[in-house]
């Protein structure tokens, strides 16, 4: 549904993109993990047609990302943060614009509403809201158009916990529905849950990428195994025979409270390869 080859783009002097490539099979979610400044948001402008790059290509819906007609457009939905709302007009109203601009039937408006939650604020004013009801509203305004691709950039920047945990229950929602999504986070904890693959993009280079558990995998350098005791003690032991041996010990003994393997996170992924962390500003 989306590739990238060899995608470059510079500001005068700085480039911000370096050799972009990477594949999105259709009804998967990829998410772009990089800080802020890495060049997340110039990529997803660069796939949905709203800037121009140097060098390489990029297709979207099978197409080449220059020569999408406005047909084509009707079907990717775009959530950005500079994409604002109508502070002055309510919920319903908002979502009333672009049911006229892209001859939507008004009675998805209720039908939109009411899949963010936002149903019994229809006459609620935008200037009202709420962060998360924002982030809602411009959820909202992305489905108005059942589009087959949707871009997310940072779509959970700054949400509680709860309103977080929601919007990715949409996001999974419409993924479950064949949606193919391309989300752009620093969270890294988000992109492990939501994403089918992540790339790693720090200042314009792909560093890696690949399914989250298995980059994971793939930098377990330690391979340890972590034991918390019912003592209270933890316990860390070496991937080996004695210690199979010992832990087994130790389970029929009933003094294990937790176990688990010591993969370090995407965070500590990012880290080791870049030197930073994926949530710096």
């Amino acid at each position: 549904m989306i590739q990238c080859t060899g995608i470059e783009k510079s500001y005068t002097e700085k480039k911000v993109l370096s050799g972009i490539s990477f594949d999105i099979p259709d009804g998967q979610i990829f998410g772009l993990l990089g800080p802020s400044g890495a060049g997340k948001t110039t990529l997803i402008k660069i796939l949905t047609g709203q800037l121009a790059f140097d060098e390489g290509s990029a297709m979207i819906l099978q197409k080449n990302v220059r020569r999408l007609s406005g047909e084509d457009k009707k079907k990717i939905g775009i959530m950005m943060d500079q994409f604002g709302v109508y502070e002055r007009l309510s919920c319903y109203d908002n979502l009333k614009v672009f049911a006229d601009i892209y001859g939507t039937p008004k009675e998805k408006i209720m039908e939109t509403l009411k899949l963010v939650g936002l149903e019994d604020s229809a006459k609620k004013p935008a200037s009202a809201l709420s962060k998360g009801m924002r982030v809602r509203l411009q959820l909202a305004r992305v489905f108005m158009v059942s589009p087959e691709i949707i871009f997310l950039d940072e779509p959970t920047t700054g949400l509680d916990p709860m309103t977080m945990k929601q919007i990715h229950k949409i996001i999974l929602d419409k993924k479950k529905h064949g949606c193919t999504i391309f989300l752009t986070t620093h969270n890294m904890e988000e992109a492990a849950k939501l994403c089918d693959t992540v790339a790693l993009l720090n200042e314009g280079v792909i560093v890696d990428s690949g399914a989250p558990d298995e980059i994971c995998r793939r930098f377990n350098h330690q391979k340890r195994i972590v034991l918390h005791l019912n003592t209270g003690e933890d316990m860390e032991l070496p991937h080996s025979k004695e210690s199979a041996e010992k832990i087994s010990k130790l389970l029929e003994e009933e003094r294990v409270e937790t176990i688990h393997s010591s993969e370090p996170t995407l965070e500590t992924v990012f880290l080791e390869l870049t030197g930073r962390k994926l949530e710096e500003e």
